[in-house]
């Protein structure tokens, strides 16, 4: 019989749909407090929840041996100094469509002049000038993992071309050219040419402040940084330089280094910045729940778990 763990802020959401699958031989607790899941932690052999919530709980979980995160960042259990002897799966495969919508509506929002245009409207100004389109334009990517992917199937639909950086992998049959290595030689050839450059990088040691000066001035002026992947991977300093300066034309920031993003940070007040608040791509437990469900019979029958992390690499 196993034991199981939902520490969540919708640990009711994530336990109706568990339960309705009616999986076997599993005993289900869930709370949406660390202190409560702490007092009976040592009982259960399996946790499933947010990363932030199951890090407070982690040294009591003593008898875990999988936990299935919420999330697909995982860094707040990758500290080195908690245990790693479990296995760790995130979630990965239903964030693509969220991940399109935001990227593409402001990247649309962009070219279609809309927010010009809105403007031009409060100040009862008629505003003819014409819009511009994403076909022929170059969209980049660092990244292209599952959401990558996604974004480069749109991308596609709209007629751009596409760059991709990874570590190794060519596995989008939509991007048209990938750069691997380190950036400080691949990353003029990759980001010269491009009008949108979009970050959905791990945040990991080998990707830390991936997003630097170097690459920044490799950009073209009219280019837009988009992140809605990981604050840790972009050196702020470096960017609010670029986008001062001109160097670039924009940026559409979802995550920061610290967050919330301190009230008196220079990228409020910067005009050619648009600040989302860490809300790209929310975990909806009807598209998170079956990613449980599935690995838990896949637990049962002895085979391996989806997307299991890998402690050293952080993803």
């Amino acid at each position: 019989m196993h034991t199981l763990l939902i520490l969540s802020r919708r640990a009711s959401d994530y336990h109706a749909l568990i339960e309705s699958a009616h999986l076997p031989d599993v005993a289900i607790t869930s709370t949406t407090d660390p202190a409560e899941a702490a007092a009976r932690a040592a009982s259960f052999d399996l946790a499933f929840g947010e990363p932030a919530l199951l890090r407070q709980v982690m040294p009591a979980l003593t008898a875990v041996r999988w936990v299935q995160s919420t999330w697909a960042g995982v860094e707040p259990l990758l500290d080195p100094a908690l245990r790693r002897d479990y296995i760790l799966t995130n979630a990965r495969g239903v964030f693509g469509a969220q991940m399109s919508e935001y990227v593409f509506a402001y990247l649309l929002a962009r070219e279609r002049k809309i927010f010009e245009k809105q403007a031009s409207q409060a100040a009862g100004r008629w505003d003819p000038s014409p819009a511009t389109r994403p076909c022929g334009k170059q969209l980049g990517l660092l990244g292209v993992g599952t959401i990558g992917a996604a974004l480069a199937r749109t991308a596609k639909h709209f007629g751009m071309r596409v760059k991709g950086y990874t570590r190794a992998s060519e596995d989008s049959a939509d991007v048209d050219e990938y750069f691997h290595g380190p950036l400080a030689d691949v990353g003029a050839a990759f980001a010269s040419e491009l009008d949108y450059l979009v970050c959905v990088m791990p945040d990991t040691a080998a990707t830390h402040h991936l997003v630097n000066e170097a690459l920044l001035r490799a950009l073209p002026p009219r280019a837009v940084f988009i992140n809605p992947g990981r604050g840790g991977v972009v050196d702020e300093s470096a960017l609010a330089t670029a986008l001062q300066d001109g160097r670039i034309a924009g940026a559409v920031l979802d995550v920061f280094e610290t967050e919330p993003l301190p009230s008196d940070h220079v990228f409020w007040r910067m005009p050619n910045v648009v600040i989302t608040s860490h809300t790209a791509a929310l975990s909806v437990p009807s598209d998170i729940a079956p990613l449980f469900i599935d690995n838990y019979r896949r637990l049962r029958r002895g085979e391996p778990l989806q997307y299991r992390v890998d402690f050293e690499r952080g993803y």
